[in-house]
């Protein structure tokens, strides 16, 4: 089972940019699809985006196409989330999550196994 950390996250201003990092240990990192969620005070988590094992296939919410882009270097054993054009209602914290190949939706939350602890993003307006 892999673990992972996220790092990059902090205060940024409406239309910013930020840059979230998952970093991964374990040999088997290449064949686990990876995902991003966040979860804003008061609210339930929510899918934001991922990305297959493979780094063929990249899948996102609707509200962040566009602004945000999922990519993974299986050689670093990372996965990075760019944030652009960020809006107030992208403030949660985020979370990254890795799985084993599976046919589970992406973003079904229960079908990840390894969870980081999670990493504030503020934006301010």
């Amino acid at each position: 089972q892999v673990q992972v950390i996220e790092s990059g996250g902090g205060l940024v201003q409406a239309g910013g940019s930020l840059r979230l990092s998952c970093a991964a240990s374990g040999r088997t990192f290449s064949t686990h699809d990876v995902a991003w969620f966040r979860q804003a005070l008061g609210k339930e988590r929510e899918f934001v985006a991922a990305i297959r094992w493979s780094g063929g296939s990249t899948i996102y919410t609707e509200s962040v196409k566009g602004r945000f882009t999922i990519s993974r270097n299986n050689a670093k054993n990372t996965v990075t989330l760019q944030l652009t054009n960020v809006k107030p209602e992208d403030t949660a914290v985020y979370y990254c999550a890795a799985r084993r190949q599976t046919m589970a939706a992406v973003g079904n939350g229960l079908s990840y196994d390894s969870w980081g602890q999670g990493i504030q993003v503020t934006v301010s307006s």
